[in-house]
């Protein structure tokens, strides 16, 4: 149809036979009706062929490798043809047929109905349109040339169709899309009321548990001042036992005497006082001994004792020029690596009740250890043989000091008292009595006419050894003093207190220095370094600090609880630190390292720890009465 438009009939023939396909409209019409129901809607258009060739030759290509001139036919004109022949060949193999690019041609009448019966399936209407039409169009009844093409807008409205429909799909599929993006959100909204929900809970849970924490701490701050009023009764107790047992055995001593002079009367005998005397202590003799009666004796001998030192009675001056600290020059000249590895060697069973101390002799191989059980012992080494052993004390020791001459023992106990003791006979020379409450340390001030005692009474005192009084109360801690320790050679002291503080105080004027914060519980323990450079303490949840003395500033703090330290004591190198902890284990801090190094060896609470005179062997005291020796 599109031929009898314009195009010329040799054109249309050279498309067929270049394209392989007829572009006329005649033909068959059951055979276009099937071709339009398989692809659809289809155009004829119009092509205009810029270069034709002037027949219909077609050239065979010869390839190059195969040509030559055969022998005997070597004739110039034929050899020039032939190069001309393959010159052309050559133009034509190259020349391309470029077809212009087609224009937008507007869709038929025929082929707009024919296209739209296809598309409603009217498949019997399409083959009796198709017949009609074809059939007029052969009869010369219809001409194709007055027949007008179908207007744009019914094109274009196909297309908008057409796109409508694709944009009907897009629509529904973003409506699916967004259906389950709702979905999702509600989804994730419950989720997060429902995590919003639980950390309300959480909260909540949190808050409670602060509140009971919080309650729990001030119950557990109540038990302390509890437990001291517990203390004091039980003191108070004690005392009023003690009391009343001095009365029965007063009563029992006038019945006896009593009885004594009936006899007398009965006989015809006078009485005389000073054979009542004789007669009630030969029966107290015969009679066996109460532990009143034991300690009564016993009090009556240390009274007996004590006069021996009343002779002067000069308060004695507090040193001004004080002698260097002769261990700088030891931890000088001592160079060797530190020690660590300490092995369990010996086991000493010296008390019934837990070891409270131990404590080397300044110049012998000589160990002294005080318990529970009111005594006290001195041990030589290494064999661990006793000595000489101490009673006097009415209640537990709680710690020992010896004289910096070494021929005296300073004792501290439960029963209020420090009593200094002379080594050479094992009698008590003196006893200082003034504190109210147990006292828990003692210290020697380095010219040996001083001792230090703190008490749970909250107070620590200075003891004049010549004048036999109290020189000093030091009052400002607000709970019990734990331990006490004189500054090596000078009249500085430091003590620990269950306030969580450290102080510092000048001896002769009771006046406090300095205080340490930065204990978060009860220090156990405090002790200077052998060069007075540094101090280090521990507290009831086995924490251990380091301070600089020159500076009054902590250095570092090692956490090794949960377990209480007890004590701790430094090496005559000062580079090893030992702490006696309640469970039981002996940590030895390596203070150039930092590590740490454990002495596992102990059944039960480690009390106290103290380093032999050059390092070599470490002594440990426990709750099970036992002295251990680490070598």
């Amino acid at each position: 149809m599109a031929a009898q438009r314009g195009i010329p009939s040799s054109a249309v023939r050279v498309l067929e036979e270049a394209l392989g396909m007829g572009l006329t409209a005649a033909g068959d019409a059951r055979d276009t009706a099937d071709a339009v129901a398989a692809e659809g809607a289809y155009y004829l258009e119009q092509v205009t062929i810029t270069e034709t060739s002037e027949d219909d030759y077609e050239y065979e290509e010869i390839p190059d490798d195969n040509f030559s001139i055969p022998e005997g036919e070597e004739d110039l004109a034929k050899a020039i043809q032939m190069a001309q022949e393959q010159a052309t060949d050559t133009e034509i193999l190259e020349w391309k047929t470029v077809l212009p690019s087609k224009p937008a041609v507007p869709e038929v009448i025929e082929d707009f109905l024919c296209n739209f019966l296809i598309k409603m399936g009217m498949t019997r209407t399409l083959d009796c349109f198709q017949s009609e039409w074809y059939e007029l169009i052969q009869k010369g009844v219809t001409e194709l040339r007055t027949v007008g093409n179908v207007p744009d807008v019914y094109t274009q409205l196909m297309l908008l169709e057409n796109e409508n429909k694709n944009l009907k799909k897009d629509l529904k599929h973003y409506k699916q899309a967004a259906d389950k993006a709702r979905e999702d959100l509600l989804k994730i909204q419950k989720e997060r009321d429902f995590h919003r929900m639980h950390h309300k809970r959480i909260v909540q849970e949190k808050n409670k548990l602060i509140n009971d924490l919080k309650g729990l701490k001030l119950h557990y701050a109540s038990y302390e001042p509890t437990i001291r009023v517990l203390h004091e009764k039980h003191h108070t107790l004690l005392k009023e036992k003690m009391l009343t047992s001095l009365e029965r055995d007063k009563v029992v001593g006038q019945i006896s005497g009593l009885q004594e002079i009936l006899k007398n009367v009965e006989i015809g005998h006078s009485y005389h006082a000073p054979e009542m005397k004789v007669g009630r202590s030969r029966e107290k003799e015969n009679t066996p001994e109460g532990p009143t009666q034991k300690g009564l004796r016993e009090a009556r001998e240390q009274n007996k004792c004590k006069p021996k030192m009343k002779g002067n009675t000069k308060d004695s001056e507090f040193p001004i020029d004080m002698q260097p600290n002769a261990n700088l020059n030891v931890c000088k000249e001592n160079l060797s690596p530190a020690k660590f590895d300490y092995k369990l060697k010996n086991i000493f069973r010296l008390h019934e009740l837990p070891v409270s101390c131990v404590s080397m002799h300044p110049h012998k191989d000589i160990l002294v250890s005080c318990g529970e059980d009111r005594l006290w012992k001195v041990l030589g080494l290494p064999k661990g043989n006793v000595l000489l052993t101490g009673f006097g004390h009415t209640d537990w020791l709680s710690d020992c000091c010896f004289h910096p001459s070494g021929n005296k023992l300073a004792t501290s106990s439960g029963d209020t008292t420090v009593k200094l003791w002379d080594l050479c006979k094992g009698d008590c020379i003196l006893t200082f009595e003034g504190h109210s409450h147990a006292v828990w340390s003692c210290t020697w001030h380095s010219c040996g006419n001083f001792v230090a005692s703190s008490s749970l009474d909250k107070t620590s005192k200075i003891w004049d050894v010549n004048s036999e009084r109290c020189r000093c109360t030091l009052y400002g801690h607000t709970d019990s003093v734990n331990s006490i320790e004189f500054f090596p050679f000078s009249n500085t002291l430091l003590t620990s207190s269950a306030d969580k503080t450290l102080s510092i105080w000048d001896a002769r004027t009771g006046i406090c220095e300095q205080s340490l914060y930065g204990h978060m519980h009860s220090i156990n323990d405090a002790i200077f370094d052998p060069r007075g450079h540094m101090i280090a303490s521990c507290d009831a949840r086995g924490v251990t600090k380091l301070w600089d003395f020159r500076k009054l500033l902590p250095i570092v703090s090692i956490d090794i609880g949960p377990s209480p330290g007890n004590e701790v004591n430094f090496d005559s190198s000062g580079r090893v630190l030992a702490q006696a902890s309640g469970n039981g284990v002996i940590h030895l801090l390596d203070l150039k390292s930092g590590e740490i190094h454990k002495l596992m060896g102990h059944e039960s609470e480690a009390h106290t720890v103290v380093f032999s005179h050059d390092g070599e062997i470490l002594f440990s005291g426990g709750s099970d009465g036992t002295v251990r020796t680490w070598s």
